[in-house]
């Protein structure tokens, strides 16, 4: 069987062509594999044989460690900008994006609140969650602090390396 080799600009300028072939052809049953594990490639070498750059999976590499990005939200620039540089002081993760101006809606107490907030979004090792949700919890005015993260399962391999360097063991 020959194999089809696409330039990189041809593969981007067919990729919707081939995402909307993907979902009539395959169903989204065959497609949402390759999605879980971060790489479309795997689906179009898979599937359809195009030849892709490989994509930077988490579990694939030696030089990185299991990360994760972690959301807390803050009530004001003041509090975000303390909270952040405590954790990168500390280890705790890498880099602290500060995101300002969302508005969240929640219910507390039996009543709808609606507060502006800054938003953190923090990029750390996954064995650090514990640590850094404790300081958060010392570290920030609210009763109940926002903690949730997100496994990071692929990226550009010298960012993953990155966050390895720069944050504690």
């Amino acid at each position: 069987m020959a194999s089809i080799i696409c330039s990189s600009s041809t593969l981007r300028r067919r990729l919707p062509l081939v995402g909307a072939f993907c979902m009539l052809s395959l169903g989204l049953s065959n497609l949402y594999t390759p999605l879980k594990t971060g790489c479309v490639q795997s689906l179009l070498r898979s599937k359809l044989g195009i030849r892709t750059q490989s994509c930077i999976r988490m579990e694939g590499s030696n030089t990185t460690v299991p990360s994760i990005v972690v959301y807390v939200t803050v009530p004001n620039k003041d509090a975000g900008k303390k909270l952040a540089e405590s954790i990168v002081k500390e280890k705790l993760a890498a880099c602290v994006n500060r995101v300002p101006g969302i508005e969240s809606v929640y219910q507390w107490e039996g009543k709808i609140q609606t507060d502006s907030e800054e938003l953190l979004i923090i990029k750390t090792r996954q064995s650090l969650l514990e640590a850094l949700t404790e300081h958060v919890k010392a570290n920030h005015e609210y009763d109940v602090p926002e903690v949730i993260s997100l496994p990071i399962t692929g990226g550009n391999l010298k960012y993953l390396e990155w966050i390895k360097e720069s944050t504690r063991d």
